[in-house]
């Protein structure tokens, strides 16, 4: 099955994932809960490659929302690409959408998910507005 990325969404990053033996479960399938975890990796390696790593202890990006809808089942070996997009920017935050397809499958999407990121000053424990490179990255 192919799914069309919604209108308005920026692509921003791509990245391939291995799919390890260890990663699948009983029912030899890969586990639901690496999706998330696949979905963190080219969440958090695109916020990396723009410079705006995890700062547990000052100003940067924090989640406050993930889901994952799922459409087929990942089976090892091969490979995830995922494709990161972001949207609908705010004062505060912004919204970020992934695709995992195997990169032996082109288009065909096995499962899209995404997170709400939130801005924030870890000394206040407050959101604070986007940094203006970063809302120029997300507009």
């Amino acid at each position: 099955m192919r799914y069309a990325v919604p209108a308005g969404k920026k692509l921003t990053y791509e990245c391939r994932i291995p799919m390890r033996w260890g990663d699948m479960d009983a029912m030899g399938h890969i586990n639901n809960t690496l999706y998330f975890r696949y979905l963190e990796i080219a969440r958090v390696d695109w916020l990396t490659s723009i410079g705006a790593g995890p700062n547990p202890g000052g100003q940067g990006p924090v989640i406050v929302n993930a889901f994952c809808n799922f459409y087929r089942q990942l089976k090892a070996p091969g490979e995830v690409l995922a494709r990161h997009y972001v949207s609908d920017p705010g004062r505060t935050s912004f919204e970020t959408w992934i695709t995992l397809e195997r990169v032996d499958q082109p288009g065909v999407i096995y499962a899209e998910g995404g997170a709400t990121t939130l801005w924030f000053d870890a000394e206040t424990d407050k959101a604070i507005a986007l940094p203006d490179w970063v809302r120029a990255l997300v507009t």
